[in-house]
Order: structure tokens, then sequence, then C-alpha cells
């Protein structure tokens, strides 16, 4: 095994997840919460894990996807986008960004940090699929088929479902055990990203009144 095709568990992964406005904003959309949790030899990292709401600047409307600590005014005050940078892209330059249905969230956050620069990204949805999990393929979904909510509440306390925290951390749980069901043996960066790395070209948005989330890939 060479260095330029590593065990996956040996490379610079960074779980990450964003909670946002909604893509029925297009280029209006705003990040409102961000969190990013570093795995080392395979295992979140939550004493390095990185979270925090985003001020974006003005109210916003409650809708089915957002939640309720995030709506309204509930984030005057929070840090802005540019107050954030200097700490979050040094964690994310030159990952590989990790994430459930990782798309949506690269595409919000490229958007916004068109300098970030990342290794790649791999989406635990689409290893789930080569998996062949049955069932629904949410992120709770699939983290209750494998056992591992509690184990995800333990490492985010105070967090929960549908918040950045809880669901970056869930991906980064999710990630090694998607892989023991797929992998007989330990994969190479490249077998791993066969089967579950996405392009990291900015998604267009969805059309005005559809629903940027749907509910399976939550």
């Amino acid at each position: 095994m060479t260095t330029e095709n590593p065990p996956w568990h040996t490379v610079n992964l960074v779980a990450l997840d964003l909670e946002g406005s909604g893509a029925q904003e297009r280029d209006q959309e705003q990040i409102l919460e961000i969190a990013a949790v570093r795995l080392l030899d395979g295992h979140p990292d939550m004493a390095t894990a990185y979270t925090t709401g985003i001020d974006p600047g003005r109210t916003i409307a409650a809708r089915p996807w957002i939640s309720s600590g995030l709506a309204g005014t509930a984030l005057h005050g929070q840090p802005t986008l540019d107050d954030i940078r200097p700490a979050l892209l040094p964690r994310l330059n030159s990952a590989w960004l990790v994430g459930h249905n990782i798309a949506v969230d690269w595409r919000l956050l490229h958007r916004h940090l068109p300098d970030l620069t990342i290794a790649g990204l791999i989406d635990t949805m689409r290893l789930a699929k080569a998996a062949a999990i049955p069932g629904k393929l949410g992120l709770t979904d699939l983290l209750t088929h494998l056992q591992l909510m509690t184990a995800v509440t333990a490492a985010a306390p105070g967090s929960q479902p549908h918040r950045a925290l809880w669901d970056t951390t869930g991906a980064a749980l999710l990630l090694p055990a998607l892989i023991r069901r797929h992998f007989t043996t330990t994969p190479t960066l490249e077998q791993l990203t066969a089967v579950a790395a996405i392009p990291a070209t900015p998604a267009h948005p969805a059309a005005p009144g559809t629903d940027p989330r749907p509910t399976l890939f939550d």
C-alpha cells in the first residue's frame, strides 16, 4: 500500500453539517449554524469539535426544516461568517469533508466561502446505499438502525437532531459503522471514495417553491 493510497482512517477527514435558511432563497440563502468534527483514526475527536451559530443579519422565517432555535431573531448577536472565517478555514482546507447528503452542505458552503479548497467530499448516504442498508436513508433512520443514537447523544450532549453539532457527530459515527458493513477489510481511501465520494462542484440551487431538504435525506 503506497502513501498515495493510504488506509481511509489515516487521511484528513472532517465531518461537517450546516443548517441553512433554505435553498428556496437561492443566492440569498444564509448559513445559520455550522459544525465541524475532525476524525482521528476513524473516530470523532469531540475535544476539538467546532460549532457556532451565525448571525444572518436578518430575521429568519420559520420553516419546517429550520429548528426553532435558529428561526426568527434567535441568532441575533452571534458571530458573523466573517468573524468565524479565521477559525473555520484552517479546519476545512485540504480536508475530505464527510456528511450525510453532503452535496447540500457543500453547495451552501462553497457559495459563501469560494476560496475554500478541499480534498473532496464523502457522502454517508451514498455509502449507505452501497452497503444496502434496508429502510429509509435519513440520518436518524440509519443511526437508529445501526444502534448509534445513544452514542451520538452522549458525544454531543445538549444538541439534538437537525442541529449542526448533532448531525455532524452523527455523520462522524455513521461513517466507520457503514464502512464495517460494506467492506470485509479496512479499505484504502481510493476504495472508500470509489463508492462514497461525490464531485466537489457547486450544485445548482433548488427552484423556488421546492423543498430543498427532503425528509428522506435529513
